[in-house]
This record gives C-alpha cells, sequence and structure tokens, in this order.
C-alpha cells in the first residue's frame, strides 16, 4: 500500500510504502513487520537506497517493526535543486520523518555512510535513538582505504554492467556477484547528489572521528564490520572500543556490504543486540 503522507495504518506485518513531503523534499518510507514491536530503523549509505536492506528485513521483521528511509536525492526520495547533503541535515530529515510516522524510540542501524547518519541523528535527537549498530561505517578519513568512487561512476548511464560491476567491486566481497537491482540504481544516480554526498561525509568525519563523537553519547553501540572491507581498514574498527561499553563483530570472509553478501550472519548479532537494548513505544 502506498500513501502520500502517513494518514493510514495498514495490518501488522503488512509492508506500507509511503511518501512523507517534509520541508526540504518528499522522503520516501517503507514499514516492515508489526507495527507494535519495538521499532528498528535502516539507513542506506551513500550510491544506494532502502532497497540495499531487503535481504535483512526478513530476518528482522519476527520482532521488530523495521523502517527504511531513502535519504534526500536516494532511491525514490525527492531531488530538489539546491537541497543540502550535509551529515545534520540528512539526519535531520529522518528524525522528522519518524516525528511523523509518530515513532518515539528507535534502535538506529547505519551501513557505511549511513552509520554518519545514525550518529548524527543520536547527537542531535538523544530522545529518540536508543541504541546504534554501525555496520562497516569507517570511524575516520585515515581508515579510507579505496579510490574515490565518483571518479568512475561520472558516466553513469553510459556504463555497461560489467564496467559497473569493476567500478563497485571494492564495495564488496572479492568474487561477490553484485545484485542487478543494485547496479540498475548506480546507473540512475544523480551524479551531483552522490558527489555532495560523499563530500558530506568526509567533511562530518574530518570535522571529528565517530568513536569521539559516540563516546560522549551513552548510548549502547554495536559494530558489525566485515573483515575484508576494501573500502575501510577493517582494523579500525577497533577505535570504536573508546565508546563504554561498546561491542565489536568481525565477520570473516566479508566483505564491505556484509547485509547483501551475508544477511544471516549479519542479523545474528544485531537481533542479539537488539533484543537488549529494544525501545517499547505505546
Amino acid at each position: 500500500m502506498t500513501v502520500s503522507d502517513n494518514t493510514s495504518r495498514v495490518s501488522a506485518g503488512a509492508t506500507e510504502e509511503t511518501n512523507l513531503p517534509l520541508d526540504d523534499g518528499e522522503i520516501h518510507v517503507r514499514e516492515d513487520g508489526p507495527r507494535d514491536a519495538p521499532a528498528l530503523l535502516l539507513i542506506h549509505g551513500t550510491a544506494a537506497s532502502l532497497r540495499t536492506w531487503d535481504a535483512m528485513v526478513p530476518l528482522l521483521t519476527g520482532s521488530h517493526r523495521v523502517i527504511r528511509i531513502d535519504l534526500l536525492g536516494c532511491g525514490q526520495s525527492a531531488r530538489p535543486d539546491g537541497a543540502s547533503y550535509a551529515i545534520p541535515d540528512q539526519a535531520r530529515r529522518v528524525g522528522e520523518a519518524l516525528d511523523r510516522l509518530g515513532v518515539e524510540q528507535v534502535i538506529v542501524v547505519g551501513h557505511s555512510s549511513g552509520g554518519t547518519v545514525a550518529t548524527a541523528l543520536a547527537e542531535r535527537r538523544p530522545d529518540l535513538v536508543t541504541a546504534l549498530t554501525l555496520v562497516n561505517t569507517g570511524p575516520n578519513m585515515v581508515a579510507f582505504i579505496a579510490k574515490d568512487l565518483a571518479v568512475g561512476l561520472a558516466e553513469g548511464p553510459d556504463l555497461t554492467d560489467e564496467q559497473l560491476r569493476q567500478i563497485m567491486s571494492p564495495a564488496f566481497g572479492s568474487g561477490f556477484e553484485i545484485p542487478q537491482p543494485f547496479l540498475d540504481e548506480a546507473r540512475a544516480m544523480d551524479f551531483h547528489v552522490f558527489a555532495a554526498a560523499s563530500q558530506a561525509g568526509s567533511a562530518y568525519l574530518e570535522e571529528q572521528a565517530l568513536p569521539q563523537r559516540l563516546a560522549t553519547l551513552g548510548k549502547p553501540l554495536l559494530v558489525i564490520f566485515g573483515e575484508d572491507d576494501r573500502r575501510w581498514r577493517s582494523s579500525s574498527a577497533a577505535d570504536y572500543r573508546v565508546v563504554p561499553g561498546a561491542t565489536v563483530e568481525m565477520l570473516p570472509g566479508v566483505g564491505h556490504t556484509p547485509i547483501l553478501e551475508d544477511p544471516p550472519r549479519t542479523a545474528a548479532p544485531l537481533l542479539a543486540f537488539a533484543a537488549n537494548h529494544s525501545p517499547h513505544d505505546d
């Protein structure tokens, strides 16, 4: 079911897609799982959309109301001229969308640069975020080891599937077959939005590293990292141990995108963490 705003609810467990008109652009949201279950928000990374989480969702809806958001400029959300893609602005929009959905408390899960948005949301809205999980989110720019994707993706629609796979391969473990929908989304992406979002993510990390930001928030933290990540140095996951009580789970044989490469192994620590820290909305 698709609606233009949060004006109707659907039966527990059904999928609902909502387009929420915010002041600076319409945000596309998808919900799965029982609406009275604890809320779990999934935030995608750069050059992606909420579909990145498709394989994970069935593993999470047995115990959670799973909410996914296309960040502004991505997926089916708006791409307004002159919009700010700064991480705090993206986080503000996410918070506004959750308010419109009536979510009062949520565990936030971010993949890659989605983890920076999750962190910024916790900074802006500590009342809303009860705990965070970061999946292959680099703690600082020193940990970044890949080439800039923007250079290769500049040709966008003119790239063949094989060329796209080659450009995007560092975002996955060696030998992983990138799903066709992921290639199609990358080809349809607005290059200017991608470049702006990439710059915004770097600027946020350069301003202050994520572990230092998170250490002051007092929020439970789980970090999941594929050991074979070819975009961020996997050993940098240890940097998050400065956050009091943080748990770091390393996944051998997995690359930068565990949520697609090995959903069951990624879901297991996430579900255990969520069971201990799940919010309960009335």
